[in-house]
Protein backbone atom coordinates (compact mmCIF):
# COMPACT_ATOMS: atom_id res chain seq x y z
CA UNK A 1 0.00 0.00 0.00
CA UNK A 2 1.35 3.45 -0.88
CA UNK A 3 2.02 6.08 1.84
CA UNK A 4 -0.95 8.07 0.56
CA UNK A 5 -3.24 5.05 0.68
CA UNK A 6 -1.90 4.15 4.14
CA UNK A 7 -2.56 7.67 5.38
CA UNK A 8 -6.07 7.60 4.02
CA UNK A 9 -6.77 4.23 5.63
CA UNK A 10 -5.35 5.38 8.98
CA UNK A 11 -7.29 8.63 8.88
CA UNK A 12 -10.62 7.05 8.03
CA UNK A 13 -10.12 4.49 10.83
CA UNK A 14 -9.29 7.28 13.27
CA UNK A 15 -12.34 9.25 12.25
CA UNK A 16 -14.59 6.24 12.67
CA UNK A 17 -13.20 5.76 16.18
CA UNK A 18 -13.77 9.45 16.88
CA UNK A 19 -17.39 9.08 15.83
CA UNK A 20 -17.79 6.29 18.38
CA UNK A 21 -16.59 8.63 21.11
CA UNK A 22 -18.91 11.37 19.87
CA UNK A 23 -22.07 9.24 19.84
CA UNK A 24 -25.27 11.11 20.42
CA UNK A 25 -24.07 14.42 19.01
CA UNK A 26 -26.42 14.24 16.03
CA UNK A 27 -29.99 15.44 16.35
CA UNK A 28 -32.57 12.68 16.00
CA UNK A 29 -36.27 12.02 16.12
CA UNK A 30 -37.50 10.26 19.25
CA UNK A 31 -40.65 8.85 17.73
CA UNK A 32 -42.82 9.04 14.65
CA UNK A 33 -46.47 8.26 14.14
CA UNK A 34 -47.41 6.17 11.11
CA UNK A 35 -47.30 8.14 7.88
CA UNK A 36 -45.73 11.20 9.48
CA UNK A 37 -43.38 13.18 7.27
CA UNK A 38 -40.34 14.05 9.39
CA UNK A 39 -39.31 17.70 9.63
CA UNK A 40 -36.85 18.78 6.95
CA UNK A 41 -34.50 21.75 7.15
CA UNK A 42 -32.81 22.23 3.78
CA UNK A 43 -29.52 24.06 3.63
CA UNK A 44 -29.48 27.21 1.50
CA UNK A 45 -27.61 26.65 -1.75
CA UNK A 46 -24.10 28.15 -1.72
CA UNK A 47 -22.25 26.13 -4.36
CA UNK A 48 -20.50 23.74 -1.98
CA UNK A 49 -20.98 20.01 -2.27
CA UNK A 50 -24.18 19.23 -0.41
CA UNK A 51 -25.68 15.79 0.12
CA UNK A 52 -29.08 15.57 -1.59
CA UNK A 53 -31.57 12.93 -0.47
CA UNK A 54 -34.52 12.09 -2.73
CA UNK A 55 -38.02 12.18 -1.27
CA UNK A 56 -40.74 10.08 -2.86
CA UNK A 57 -44.20 8.68 -2.14
CA UNK A 58 -43.88 5.56 0.00
CA UNK A 59 -45.69 2.42 -1.10
CA UNK A 60 -47.43 -0.22 1.04
CA UNK A 61 -45.32 -1.55 3.88
CA UNK A 62 -42.74 1.20 3.68
CA UNK A 63 -43.62 2.76 7.02
CA UNK A 64 -42.36 -0.23 8.99
CA UNK A 65 -39.52 1.68 10.67
CA UNK A 66 -41.14 3.64 13.49
CA UNK A 67 -43.76 5.06 11.14
CA UNK A 68 -41.21 6.93 9.05
CA UNK A 69 -41.67 7.03 5.26
CA UNK A 70 -39.19 4.82 3.44
CA UNK A 71 -37.24 7.73 1.94
CA UNK A 72 -36.39 9.01 5.45
CA UNK A 73 -34.74 5.85 6.79
CA UNK A 74 -31.33 7.02 7.94
CA UNK A 75 -32.35 10.68 7.74
CA UNK A 76 -33.92 10.31 11.16
CA UNK A 77 -32.49 7.55 13.31
CA UNK A 78 -34.78 5.87 15.83
CA UNK A 79 -32.12 3.58 17.29
CA UNK A 80 -29.56 6.02 18.61
CA UNK A 81 -27.58 6.65 15.45
CA UNK A 82 -26.80 9.89 13.68
CA UNK A 83 -27.98 11.16 10.32
CA UNK A 84 -26.30 8.95 7.73
CA UNK A 85 -25.38 11.74 5.33
CA UNK A 86 -23.86 13.89 8.09
CA UNK A 87 -21.40 11.12 8.91
CA UNK A 88 -20.44 10.62 5.26
CA UNK A 89 -19.93 14.31 4.51
CA UNK A 90 -17.78 14.67 7.63
CA UNK A 91 -15.53 11.92 6.32
CA UNK A 92 -15.43 13.57 2.88
CA UNK A 93 -14.52 16.91 4.42
CA UNK A 94 -11.74 15.44 6.54
CA UNK A 95 -9.98 13.16 4.05
CA UNK A 96 -10.29 15.05 0.76
CA UNK A 97 -9.99 18.53 -0.69
CA UNK A 98 -13.70 18.52 -1.47
CA UNK A 99 -15.40 21.38 0.36
CA UNK A 100 -18.23 19.17 1.54
CA UNK A 101 -20.94 20.76 3.61
CA UNK A 102 -20.97 19.11 7.05
CA UNK A 103 -24.05 18.88 9.25
CA UNK A 104 -26.36 20.30 6.58
CA UNK A 105 -28.06 18.63 3.63
CA UNK A 106 -31.14 18.86 1.44
CA UNK A 107 -34.18 16.67 0.86
CA UNK A 108 -35.78 17.13 -2.56
CA UNK A 109 -38.60 15.60 -4.53
CA UNK A 110 -37.62 13.99 -7.80
CA UNK A 111 -39.37 16.70 -9.80
CA UNK A 112 -38.02 19.63 -7.78
CA UNK A 113 -36.31 22.00 -10.24
CA UNK A 114 -33.63 22.65 -7.61
CA UNK A 115 -32.35 19.09 -7.97
CA UNK A 116 -30.24 20.13 -10.96
CA UNK A 117 -28.03 22.14 -8.62
CA UNK A 118 -26.82 18.98 -6.92
CA UNK A 119 -24.68 16.59 -9.00
CA UNK A 120 -25.21 13.60 -6.70
CA UNK A 121 -28.50 12.37 -5.26
CA UNK A 122 -29.25 9.52 -2.89
CA UNK A 123 -32.32 7.29 -2.49
CA UNK A 124 -32.97 4.70 0.18
CA UNK A 125 -35.50 1.84 0.22
CA UNK A 126 -36.27 1.95 -3.52
CA UNK A 127 -38.36 -1.20 -3.17
CA UNK A 128 -41.10 1.02 -1.73
CA UNK A 129 -40.69 3.78 -4.34
CA UNK A 130 -43.94 4.99 -5.91
CA UNK A 131 -43.17 6.96 -9.08
CA UNK A 132 -45.35 9.42 -10.99
CA UNK A 133 -44.95 10.17 -14.69
CA UNK A 134 -43.86 13.71 -13.88
CA UNK A 135 -41.18 12.46 -11.50
CA UNK A 136 -39.98 9.86 -14.01
CA UNK A 137 -39.49 12.51 -16.67
CA UNK A 138 -37.72 14.86 -14.25
CA UNK A 139 -35.33 12.22 -12.92
CA UNK A 140 -34.57 11.06 -16.45
CA UNK A 141 -33.67 14.62 -17.43
CA UNK A 142 -31.48 14.95 -14.35
CA UNK A 143 -29.51 11.82 -15.23
CA UNK A 144 -29.12 12.76 -18.90
CA UNK A 145 -27.79 16.20 -17.94
CA UNK A 146 -25.00 14.71 -15.85
CA UNK A 147 -26.63 13.83 -12.53
CA UNK A 148 -25.71 10.70 -10.62
CA UNK A 149 -27.94 8.72 -8.25
CA UNK A 150 -26.93 6.32 -5.49
CA UNK A 151 -29.63 3.76 -4.63
CA UNK A 152 -29.18 1.98 -1.33
CA UNK A 153 -30.88 -0.25 1.25
CA UNK A 154 -33.37 -2.41 -0.60
CA UNK A 155 -33.96 -6.09 -1.18
CA UNK A 156 -36.48 -8.52 -2.61
CA UNK A 157 -39.86 -9.43 -1.07
CA UNK A 158 -41.19 -10.25 1.38
CA UNK A 159 -39.02 -7.83 3.35
CA UNK A 160 -38.21 -5.18 0.80
CA UNK A 161 -41.40 -3.95 -0.79
CA UNK A 162 -41.40 -4.72 -4.48
CA UNK A 163 -37.68 -5.46 -4.49
CA UNK A 164 -35.47 -5.36 -7.56
CA UNK A 165 -38.19 -6.01 -10.12
CA UNK A 166 -40.22 -3.05 -8.89
CA UNK A 167 -37.15 -0.82 -8.86
CA UNK A 168 -36.07 -1.90 -12.36
CA UNK A 169 -39.56 -1.22 -13.70
CA UNK A 170 -39.47 2.28 -12.24
CA UNK A 171 -36.05 2.92 -13.76
CA UNK A 172 -37.28 1.86 -17.19
CA UNK A 173 -39.85 4.63 -16.86
CA UNK A 174 -37.06 7.04 -15.95
CA UNK A 175 -34.70 5.88 -18.73
CA UNK A 176 -36.54 3.77 -21.32
CA UNK A 177 -34.65 0.54 -21.92
CA UNK A 178 -32.49 0.98 -18.80
CA UNK A 179 -30.53 -2.16 -17.94
CA UNK A 180 -28.52 -2.36 -14.74
CA UNK A 181 -25.36 -4.44 -15.05
CA UNK A 182 -23.45 -6.36 -12.40
CA UNK A 183 -20.50 -4.20 -11.44
CA UNK A 184 -16.91 -5.37 -11.48
CA UNK A 185 -14.17 -4.10 -9.11
CA UNK A 186 -12.18 -2.98 -12.16
CA UNK A 187 -14.72 -0.23 -12.88
CA UNK A 188 -13.38 3.30 -12.49
CA UNK A 189 -15.86 4.15 -9.74
CA UNK A 190 -14.05 1.78 -7.39
CA UNK A 191 -10.74 3.54 -7.95
CA UNK A 192 -11.83 7.18 -7.92
CA UNK A 193 -10.35 7.76 -4.43
CA UNK A 194 -9.87 4.55 -2.47
CA UNK A 195 -8.66 1.40 -4.20
CA UNK A 196 -11.49 -1.13 -3.91
CA UNK A 197 -10.19 -4.26 -5.60
CA UNK A 198 -12.67 -6.82 -4.31
CA UNK A 199 -16.33 -6.86 -3.36
CA UNK A 200 -15.61 -9.31 -0.56
CA UNK A 201 -15.17 -6.31 1.75
CA UNK A 202 -18.67 -4.93 1.14
CA UNK A 203 -20.41 -5.05 4.53
CA UNK A 204 -23.71 -6.91 4.86
CA UNK A 205 -26.32 -5.02 6.86
CA UNK A 206 -29.04 -7.61 6.37
CA UNK A 207 -29.38 -11.08 7.83
CA UNK A 208 -29.15 -13.15 4.66
CA UNK A 209 -27.73 -13.28 1.15
CA UNK A 210 -24.78 -11.38 -0.24
CA UNK A 211 -24.57 -7.72 -1.21
CA UNK A 212 -24.77 -6.92 -4.92
CA UNK A 213 -23.63 -3.77 -6.69
CA UNK A 214 -25.28 -2.98 -10.00
CA UNK A 215 -24.74 0.00 -12.24
CA UNK A 216 -26.60 1.85 -14.96
CA UNK A 217 -24.46 3.28 -17.74
CA UNK A 218 -25.35 5.88 -20.32
CA UNK A 219 -26.91 4.07 -23.30
CA UNK A 220 -26.38 0.80 -21.35
CA UNK A 221 -22.75 0.94 -22.50
CA UNK A 222 -20.11 0.14 -19.83
CA UNK A 223 -17.60 2.16 -21.83
CA UNK A 224 -19.67 5.30 -21.19
CA UNK A 225 -20.54 7.28 -18.07
CA UNK A 226 -21.97 5.50 -15.06
CA UNK A 227 -25.16 7.43 -14.20
CA UNK A 228 -26.55 5.41 -11.29
CA UNK A 229 -25.36 2.75 -8.88
CA UNK A 230 -27.40 0.45 -6.67
CA UNK A 231 -26.31 -1.22 -3.43
CA UNK A 232 -28.77 -4.11 -3.51
CA UNK A 233 -29.39 -6.56 -0.68
CA UNK A 234 -27.46 -4.47 1.80
CA UNK A 235 -27.70 -1.10 3.51
CA UNK A 236 -24.40 0.71 3.17
CA UNK A 237 -25.75 3.88 4.79
CA UNK A 238 -26.64 1.92 7.93
CA UNK A 239 -22.92 1.77 8.66
CA UNK A 240 -22.65 5.55 8.22
CA UNK A 241 -25.65 6.07 10.48
CA UNK A 242 -24.33 3.94 13.34
CA UNK A 243 -20.57 4.48 13.04
CA UNK A 244 -20.70 6.72 16.13
CA UNK A 245 -22.38 4.16 18.35
CA UNK A 246 -20.28 1.02 18.39
CA UNK A 247 -23.29 -0.85 17.00
CA UNK A 248 -21.37 -1.63 13.81
CA UNK A 249 -17.74 -2.82 13.71
CA UNK A 250 -15.28 -0.07 12.81
CA UNK A 251 -13.68 -2.06 10.00
CA UNK A 252 -17.05 -2.63 8.32
CA UNK A 253 -17.97 1.04 8.75
CA UNK A 254 -14.68 2.00 7.09
CA UNK A 255 -15.49 -0.12 4.05
CA UNK A 256 -18.95 1.45 3.83
CA UNK A 257 -17.41 4.91 3.95
CA UNK A 258 -14.99 3.98 1.16
CA UNK A 259 -17.90 3.07 -1.10
CA UNK A 260 -19.73 6.32 -0.37
CA UNK A 261 -16.62 8.43 -0.89
CA UNK A 262 -15.77 6.71 -4.17
CA UNK A 263 -19.30 7.07 -5.53
CA UNK A 264 -19.29 10.79 -4.89
CA UNK A 265 -15.76 11.40 -6.15
CA UNK A 266 -16.52 9.51 -9.36
CA UNK A 267 -19.70 11.50 -9.94
CA UNK A 268 -17.92 14.82 -9.52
Amino acid sequence: MSPTASSRALLIASLAALFVAAAGAAQRLASARPRDEPPVANAAYDGRFTFARLRYTTGPGGYYYGGLPAWAHGYWSLRGGGRAEDSLTKILHEISLLDARVGESVVLSLDDPQLGRFPVAYMTEAGYWVLTDREAAALGAYLRKGGFVIFDDFRDPPRGGGGWDHFAENMRRVIPGAQFLEMDPSSLVFHSFFEINTFDIIPQSYDQGRPLIRGLFEDNDPAKRLIAIANFNTDVSDFWEFSATGFRPIDESNEAYKLGVNYIMYAL
